[in-house]
């Protein structure tokens, strides 16, 4: 499963790519918004960091088929031609797909919260669809296994679509998806941290240094004890 980062704070997107194994970034207006910048400034930061050939998906505003593709023109010229654009998961929307992927463009299908939605963007050819994990759940259904039932579905009609899943509250979450092989999951900056935090290992780190401090001396390590 690819792990995309799900923010547009350049600095935290710095952090999270110098230590961590991540596989892009993915944005949307209300995150872009938080930056209070110019969005194209914002992302081409974004698409410095990341490089040329990583992941970087960018949503359009247009509600109508005719403006997404528009905007999705000037996206790519922007921002380069592996930028994947987000179309949301609407009438004109599956339009759009459609338009889009018979021009070779990479298309994610976002604002996904039922599987037959999700059916229907795989079958308009997108790359990518992202259910919103989280947001399903707050509608007393359940995200994770929404998820799930998409990548059958994806599987089972042999459509090369991904589940990209989105939206998360916790990294339980993350990692059941894992365990069940989803294509991608793209994380905000703080649950991709928690992935990784755990006293337990602090607690034994620091048991294993005072054991050896006190065998060798105060600051020292294997290249100078």
């Amino acid at each position: 499963m690819k792990l995309i980062i799900d923010d547009a704070n350049v600095e935290a997107i710095k952090a999270l790519y110098e230590y961590f194994p991540v596989d892009g970034v993915t944005t949307n207006p209300s995150i872009l918004a938080k930056s209070g910048r110019n969005p194209y400034d914002v992302l081409s930061e974004i698409r410095e960091i990341i490089g040329a050939d990583a992941e970087l998906h960018v949503q359009v505003i247009s509600k109508k088929a005719e403006g997404m593709v528009a905007e999705a023109a000037k996206i790519r010229e922007k921002l380069g031609t592996n930028t994947y654009i987000k179309i949301p998961t609407t009438r004109e929307g599956l339009k759009a797909m459609k338009t889009l992927k018979a021009e070779g463009v990479n298309v994610t299908a976002t604002a996904i919260y039922t599987a037959q939605q999700a059916f229907l963007a795989g079958k308009a050819g997108a790359d990518y669809a992202a259910p919103y994990v989280n947001r399903i759940d707050n509608l007393g259904a359940d995200g994770v296994a929404t998820a799930k039932k998409i990548h059958d579905i994806y599987r089972k009609n042999n459509l090369h679509t991904e589940v990209l899943a989105a939206s998360f509250k916790n990294t339980q979450q993350v990692l059941e998806l894992a365990e069940y092989g989803v294509g991608a999951a793209t994380v905000a900056a703080d649950i991709i941290e928690g992935l990784l935090k755990n006293a337990c290992v602090d607690s034994a780190i620091d048991a294993f240094t005072a054991d050896f401090e006190n065998l060798v001396g105060k600051g020292k390590t294997m290249e100078n004890c």
